[in-house]
């Protein structure tokens, strides 16, 4: 297997299919790899455990709460967080929360 970085001057080689046959070739210097036969790499990737970033369950116990009927369950309470989700200069988005779980925004 050829090596994904250049000989002469390290940088990373590129697939290029410039003259009609695909090569490995770098972008800084003239060096040209051929690739002659089928090159694949597989690397399964684990995936990470989500932390709940709001505090779960136990953070909604104590958390302040407002009279709002809620649009799905008409519930009468409702559970409020903000979240800056935009650039630092537009206002925050106020998330909701009711009896249901059911989340909508304000803006």
């Amino acid at each position: 297997m050829a090596t994904l970085f250049c000989p002469s001057c390290y940088n990373l080689l590129i697939i290029s299919a410039e003259t009609g046959f695909n090569k490995w070739a770098c972008n800084t210097c003239p060096y040209e790899f051929p690739i002659t036969k089928q090159m694949t790499s597989r690397t399964r990737l684990e995936r990470k455990q989500v932390d709940d970033v709001l505090g779960g369950e136990e953070m909604w116990k104590h958390a302040d709460s407002t009279a709002v009927t809620c649009e799905k369950c008409e519930h009468d309470r409702a559970y409020f967080y903000q979240l800056q989700i935009r650039s630092a200069d537009e206002p925050m988005t106020t998330c909701n929360c009711a009896g249901c779980a059911y989340q909508w925004r304000e803006n």
